[in-house]
């Protein structure tokens, strides 16, 4: 964990976006009644059409966060995808982006750390051009609906989930794990990045430079375990990979609340413990 006993620096709140504070249309899980369904705010538009949503009162809580803590967004997304996310209140002066191969400093990657992160991965993994020559030899036409490479560092697949074979991702973890490389599902997406390649660090040289005394995560998927177990205090959704495979920490709190309601509770549970720590 990244507390430093006796500082008195800043509260870090590091967390995932996609699925944990906003979500696609296909992951609200709203199964309330229409009338009960809580009023949603657009926060990312793609192509012309709104993509990503935040209930309003999850919202309106955000901008107090980031005046309270140092708020680091932290996600998978490449630069370019991060950028069209627009969350309210204050800009982050920094952020973490392609699973911790770039970190933003007042949205430009610092050069330094990605040079230092690209380094670590020609040194302790297989190629990229390996594993993506592997991917797409193993996957198949009739599911696979999209190939790409993430800022020269990981690929991923664009899947059709319903007709993805039951155990492909697991064969193809068994395969890339001696290689170095982790694989993750997340809804219609398999990823497939190196193991080096760690939210985890980005957020402890985030905590180094801002002296944070309390380091505070969130995440849903298996791209997540590593952040929530090096924070001092973690939330996971009631949805995801980690909520499957029923893995959390003593230190990180398993919400039942699934969906867009549950980035609501996550970003609650940011503040009340927050407010716990002396200013």
């Amino acid at each position: 964990m990244t507390t430093t006993a006796g500082h008195t620096g800043p509260v870090l709140v590091a967390s995932d976006l996609d699925r944990t504070l906003i979500y696609s249309r296909a992951a609200l899980d709203l199964t309330m009644p229409d009338t009960k369904a809580p009023r949603l705010l657009c926060v990312e538009i793609y192509e012309g059409k709104p993509l990503s949503f935040m209930t309003e009162t999850a919202a309106a809580l955000l901008p107090e966060l980031a005046v309270r803590t140092v708020f680091v967004p932290t996600t998978t997304r490449t630069r370019k995808q991060y950028q069209r996310i627009q969350l309210p209140g204050p800009a982050s002066k920094f952020a973490i982006c392609a699973n911790g191969g770039h970190l933003l400093v007042d949205g430009v990657s610092d050069p330094d750390w990605h040079r230092g992160v690209t380094r670590r991965l020609a040194e302790e993994c297989a190629p990229l051009a390996e594993i993506r020559s592997h991917l797409t030899s193993v996957a198949d036409p009739s599911w696979l609906r999209k190939e790409r490479v993430a800022e020269d560092l990981f690929a991923y697949l664009v899947v059709e989930r319903e007709l993805l074979p039951e155990g492909w991702a697991k064969e193809l973890s068994d395969w890339a794990e001696p290689r170095g490389w982790t694989v993750s599902l997340q809804g219609r997406k398999i990823y497939a990045v190196p193991k080096p390649l760690t939210k985890s660090a980005a957020m402890r040289e985030v905590a180094r430079r801002t002296g944070a005394r309390l380091t505070l995560a969130a995440g849903d998927s298996l791209l997540d375990a590593d952040l929530l177990e090096a924070a001092d205090h973690g939330w996971q959704p009631g949805h995801g990979e980690l909520a499957d495979s029923g893995r959390h920490a003593p230190h990180v709190t398993a919400l039942t609340r699934r969906g867009v309601v549950a980035g609501e509770e996550i970003i609650r549970g940011f503040l009340e413990r927050a407010a716990t720590v002396a200013v």
